[in-house]
Order: structure tokens, then C-alpha cells, then sequence
């Protein structure tokens, strides 16, 4: 007979758990100097004093489907169920930079995202929304320059000015090639394409965040907590020195910054990120850029709930995960919070399936009472001791990265593409083998289940984007467009800042194909080493 192996606790990520936490666990812990006070130094307990009791967080339903008409629709749909802010999923052409005419866009129009191809597909997609009322968030990276440009376009058109505008771009490119693998060049044009924009937002719109710096992408890819907060917080710091290296002041453009960050279904342990996360950043910006402005130690969040966790098996199941997660985020001190839906591992949400998905915010926000005191995980032996230990594993990847001359020299050597790749096939091998138990999938099966509604995407919404395109390029006057484009060429060629040009080339309707044309004719394409 064998001895039985004795039942490992850990977390999702595979952090050990002790049986009780108790003070001596936190013998190195000062409250003064790793707490602190809400909306102060080093910002563990929240970034604002008073969080919650003075503002809930955005609540900001990620959309995006169809036609420009389609999500419109849906934005306005949200916006009178109680939807705090927008937010747009574009199509893989768009987030690839194509147009919906070309052949690489065949069969994706529209399909997981919402398509723009031109400033006439922005102009429908945001009419009848005032831009210099609401806040709004993109999430796109590659071509971010572009649609950022076509954005500031539509609001000029409604007369709200660039400093007007409230939200954020993703632009997030180093996670790309970390993670999402949406790219248009290579690693260095990417980043100063992406650096153009931030340094032109800096200077014309103040109220914006010019990068939304991404975790979520990055989890979803299979990394553990930890791994999902240190190479985010590298990604900061890479940008960061770019901006430097340009001779800007960071306390200029760093109260910008956003973050965006996954929220998984180990409660305790995305709270401790959370936290870990600000204080991480804090430290880094006031001690390695010796920032002096609060605001740019200040780390600010997005938070979406985890669609890796989400199973196609009882999918109902999928609004307890969800509500689970949303609550983690909360008590972890997001600023802003997407909730997914229950169908969304079979497709885009239906209306039905959105309107719950946001009602599980609205309840958490209003009936838990989770928002009526700031932090109130503080104090804990557990949350502090995974706090601090999710901090310091998160620093050493951070500073095995430094040694490794940054992360543009790490994604170059595969290094964090590597480590999340393990960490994914350690995960999967604990599920198959009932290490780490999936409701529905491998255990509490279920044999037959009801089928539930799901949204379908039309093939006409391709041909209707194709005619578009087509009609808005018969208006176009075609000499001052090429000689925009031909501007953009030149400037591409030098170090001068490309927002401007790109403008230039948006007002006169060039496509999100024509300008990422011109940029991947330049700097070339990317192909992933797939060094793993």
C-alpha cells in the first residue's frame, strides 16, 4: 500500500498557502512604509483617499461588433442600462491594420470586433455620442496612432478640442509581442510609433491616457500573477526610459500612464496584486526616475474579469466566476472594471448576456457593501504577507529583465514568452490531472446541457464595410492624399514626431490600411521567432 500524497493549497498560480497567517508572518512589515495611508505613498491601500465613499469605479463594458451602425446601437444600449464609460473591441483587420477590402480580412469583418477602416467608419461608429461627455476606451495597439488620430478627428467634427477628451488607448506594443501577437513592424519602429503618440497626447490632450500598459493580455496567455505584474510593470518602465531617452520629463507624461490589469478567480491573490501592483510602481518611479509629482507614482487601473476562466461547459456557471473576479477587483481598489459575459467563450455577447454581465457590477457596487469602507483587506496577516511576497517575486523577474539590457533584449531572446509558455502547460497539466478542480469540465459534469442563445455575425456585414470603403474613397481628393501619405513617408524616415502627419493623412479620409502601409513599407513586418 502507498502513502498518499498530502493535498497541496495553492493558489491559481501556484503560490503556496499556508494553514493560518499569523504576525510573525509579517515581522518585516511597517505599516507606515508598506501601507501607509489611502491616496498616499506608496498607494498600497488605493490611489485615492477616500476611493469608493467618494466615486465607484467606471463601469465600462467592453463592445464592439458588426458594423460601426451595430456598435453604435450597442453603445447606446449600455449607456441607457447604466454603462459608465465606453468602450471599443475592434475587429482583427482593424487591430492588424488592413481594410475590410483586403484579401488578409476575408471571413474576420466585423466578426470579433467592431471594423474601421476610415474616418467615415469612426464618424458613424461615435454619432450621436458627445465625445467631451463621455469617456471612452480603445483597445488597440498596432495601428493606435491611427484610430487615436481619427478619434481626435470626430470630436473636432463635434467641436469638443483634443484637451477636452476623456478615456484611453491601449497601445500597449510590447505586450503584443509578449502575449496578443497583433503587430504591424518590428519591436523598436513599433515602440517609437507608439512613443510619437504618447509625447503628442502629452502636449494636446492632457485628460487622456495615451497608454493603457497591459497585463491582461499577458495572463490570458497562460502567465501566473505574479509573471502577469512584472513584465506589465518592465513594459511601464521600458516606455518610461523611451520617454526619457527623448529627452521628456517624466512627470509630465507618466500621470498619464494607465494600467490594465486580469482579474483571475483566486480572490485573495488578484487583491494582493492589485496592491502589490501600486506599490511596486511607486517605488519605481520615485526611487529608479526620482519622479517628484505624486501623480506619477500614482498607479491608476483598468481590471477585466478573466475570459480564460470562462468555460463553454455550463456556461451559466460563467456569471459565479465573473462575479467572483469583479468582486476581487473591487476589493482590490480598481479604478475601472470590465465584466464578461456569460457567452462570451462561445462569441460576442448578446444584449442579454452584456446586460447581466454589467447588473453583476451594478450589485456589487450598490447591494454588498464591499464599497463602503477604503481597503478592507487591509491589515490582514494573509492579504499583507501575499502582498509583500507577490511584490517581491514580481521584482526579481523586474530585475533579472534589467540584466538582461531591457525588455526590447528580453522579448528579442524569448525569455518572458518562454516563462509564460511553462507556466501555461503547468496549469493545463493541473487540471488534467484534478490538481485544480473546473466546475463543469473535470469534475461536476454535466452530460447533456441546453444550448444558449448566441450572437451570429452576417456575412453581409463584410460587403456593406467593403461598399463603404469603396464609396468613401471615391470622394476622397486623391492629390492632396498622396501628398499627405508621401509626408508621413518622409517623416517616418527621420525622428520627427509622426501623430502630426498621421492627422494630416486621417482628414483626408486615408484608410487604416493605407497609413499601416506605409509604416510596414518602412519599417518592415515582424515575423514571431517563436523561440520556445
Amino acid at each position: 500500500m502507498t502513502e498518499k500524497t498530502p493535498k497541496q493549497f495553492t493558489t491559481v498560480s501556484s503560490w503556496p498557502i499556508k494553514e493560518i497567517y499569523r504576525p510573525e508572518d509579517l515581522k518585516d512589515f511597517e505599516p507606515e512604509r508598506d501601507l501607509g495611508k489611502p491616496g498616499h505613498y506608496p498607494f498600497t491601500r488605493g490611489p485615492y483617499e477616500t476611493m469608493y465613499r467618494g466615486r465607484l469605479w467606471t463601469m465600462r463594458q467592453f463592445a464592439g461588433f458588426g458594423t460601426p451602425e451595430d456598435t453604435n446601437k450597442r453603445f447606446k444600449y449600455l449607456l441607457d442600462h447604466g454603462m459608465m464609460g465606453l468602450s471599443t473591441a475592434f475587429d482583427m483587420p482593424t487591430l492588424m491594420g488592413y481594410d475590410a477590402g483586403h484579401s488578409l480580412a476575408r471571413g474576420e469583418v466585423g466578426v470579433e470586433g467592431v471594423n474601421v477602416s476610415s474616418l467615415s467608419d469612426m464618424e458613424v461608429l461615435f454619432s450621436g455620442i458627445p465625445l467631451g461627455k463621455v469617456t471612452t476606451s480603445m483597445t488597440i495597439n498596432g495601428p493606435a496612432i491611427v484610430l487615436m488620430a481619427m478619434y481626435v478627428a470626430v470630436a473636432e467634427k463635434q467641436g469638443v478640442s483634443s484637451e477636452k477628451l476623456g478615456g484611453t488607448i491601449q497601445a500597449d506594443i510590447l505586450k503584443e509581442f509578449i502575449a496578443q501577437k497583433e503587430w504591424i513592424c518590428p519591436p523598436e519602429p513599433s515602440v517609437r510609433i507608439m512613443m510619437d503618440m504618447v509625447e503628442w497626447c502629452t502636449e494636446h490632450t492632457p485628460k487622456w491616457h495615451p497608454v493603457s500598459v497591459s497585463g491582461y493580455h499577458i495572463r490570458e496567455a497562460g502567465a501566473t500573477a505574479i509573471q502577469e505584474l512584472a513584465f506589465t510593470i518592465r513594459d511601464g518602465v521600458e516606455y518610461v526610459e523611451e520617454g526619457v531617452r527623448r529627452g521628456m520629463d517624466p512627470d509630465k507624461f507618466v500621470p498619464q500612464f494607465s494600467f490594465f490589469f486580469d482579474v483571475h478567480n483566486d480572490l485573495f491573490e488578484e487583491v494582493a496584486k492589485f496592491r502589490a501592483a501600486r506599490r511596486l510602481w511607486a517605488h519605481l518611479m520615485k526611487e529608479r526616475f526620482h519622479c517628484k509629482n505624486p501623480k506619477s507614482w500614482m498607479l491608476k487601473t483598468h481590471a477585466q474579469t478573466a475570459g480564460v476562466s470562462l468555460t463553454a461547459q455550463q456556461p451559466y456557471n460563467n456569471v459565479v466566476r465573473t462575479t467572483i473576479q469583479a468582486l476581487a477587483a473591487v476589493l482590490g481598489g480598481t479604478q475601472s472594471l470590465h465584466t464578461n459575459s456569460l457567452d462570451e467563450t462561445y462569441a460576442l455577447p448578446t444584449e442579454e448576456a452584456v446586460r447581466i454581465a454589467l447588473r453583476t457590477q451594478q450589485i456589487i457596487a450598490h447591494e454588498s457593501g464591499v464599497t463602503n469602507m477604503v481597503d478592507p483587506l487591509g491589515g490582514s496577516y494573509f492579504v499583507e504577507s501575499l502582498t509583500s511576497e507577490i511584490e517581491k517575486g514580481a521584482l526579481d523577474y523586474i530585475k533579472k529583465i534589467d540584466t538582461m539590457g531591457g525588455m526590447l533584449r528580453a522579448i528579442e531572446r524569448g525569455y518572458p514568452q518562454k516563462e509564460i509558455t511553462e507556466s501555461a502547460f503547468r496549469y493545463q497539466r493541473q487540471v488534467e490531472m484534478k490538481e485544480k478542480i473546473i466546475v463543469g469540465v473535470n469534475e461536476f459534469v454535466t452530460e447533456e446541457e441546453r444550448p444558449i442563445e448566441l450572437l451570429k455575425i452576417s456575412p453581409e456585414v463584410e460587403e456593406r464595410q467593403k461598399r463603404r470603403l469603396m464609396e468613401t474613397k471615391k470622394r476622397r481628393d486623391s492629390k492632396k492624399l498622396e501628398s499627405k501619405l508621401g509626408q508621413l513617408r518622409e517623416a517616418t524616415q527621420t525622428k520627427e514626431n509622426l501623430m502630426p502627419h498621421v492627422l494630416n493623412a486621417v482628414y483626408e479620409y486615408a484608410t487604416v490600411g493605407e497609413i499601416c502601409d506605409v509604416f510596414r513599407s518602412v519599417f518592415g513586418r515582424y515575423q514571431d521567432p517563436g523561440t520556445f
